[in-house]
């Protein structure tokens, strides 16, 4: 599905996000889901997360603060989500960077039927047992290409590196890069797992083949393109909320993204 079609959906919708998610970013996440068209819930007490993932569209599973509670939420969630047929997204933060955040990756993606795994570069790599430089939750190295790639063939999910390019593969037949975004992104905690997020606003109404997925990335990219762009952006501290309204223009006004996406089909040996 692609993003004028998936925003089109959205708006119509209004599909539930259940999150449980990174207490750093939370905000920025629920406002990125909203501006989107969705409708964003941050439960993670393990006495409720079963109730709300029968209620909700999607689940997003983020371990970028993991506490041992929190991972049984998750678990606890992702079942109820797996009974309903709902799609799980997983951002693996820092994987790579501590054996606690290894172990929990693993075990979400053997007890759960995880449909899209959205990382950056090097906590993708991990995941499909590549060697990566992962420092606290950010990767300083990595080919994004090869980990979104190799982590689609091992795990058997649509697996998006994110990064300058970002790509997406199912580790058959289709890869993906999508070259929507700009540097400003990467100054304001969060937008990594704001990415997640929108991705999982898209699955919600969209599924969670490689087109839906990249096509999730583009409209995140192109409005960053657009708030970077705007007057008065000098940083992350003024380009934060231009994102969140351009965003939110894109999402009321789908039909300007054509000839703005950037999604390019790529040849997989």
């Amino acid at each position: 599905m692609n993003a004028r079609e998936a925003l089109r959906k959205i708006s119509d919708e209004k599909p539930l996000v259940h999150h449980l998610t990174n207490y750093v970013t939370v905000n920025l996440v629920a406002n990125v889901t909203l501006s989107t068209g969705a409708l964003p819930v941050m439960a993670h007490a393990a006495e409720e997360v079963e109730e709300m993932a029968s209620l909700a569209s999607a689940l997003v599973l983020n371990i970028g603060t993991l506490d041992p509670g929190q991972i049984e939420s998750m678990l606890l969630a992702g079942r109820k989500a797996n009974e309903r047929g709902i799609p799980i997204i997983l951002d693996p933060v820092g994987a790579g960077a501590t054996s606690l955040r290894n172990r929990t990756a693993e075990r979400l993606l053997a007890e759960l039927d995880v449909a899209v795994v959205c990382g950056n570069a090097g906590e993708v790599a991990t995941l499909a047992g590549l060697d990566a430089e992962v420092r606290g939750v950010e990767s300083l190295a990595g080919d994004a290409q090869t980990a979104a790639l190799q982590a689609a063939r091992s795990l058997g999910v649509t697996v998006a590196a994110t990064g300058p390019v970002d790509y997406v593969s199912d580790g058959g037949g289709r890869t993906l890069a999508v070259s929507n975004g700009h540097a400003l992104m990467g100054r304001v905690v969060g937008t990594g797992d704001a990415s997640t997020s929108t991705i999982g606003c898209f699955a919600a109404v969209g599924g969670a083949d490689v087109e839906t997925v990249a096509h999730a990335l583009a409209y995140y990219g192109r409005a960053g393109e657009i708030a970077a762009g705007s007057a008065g952006v000098e940083g992350g501290g003024t380009f934060e909320p231009r994102f969140l309204d351009a965003l939110q223009a894109l999402a009321g006004d789908h039909e300007s993204l054509e000839g703005n996406v950037r999604v390019e089909e790529l040849s997989v040996g």
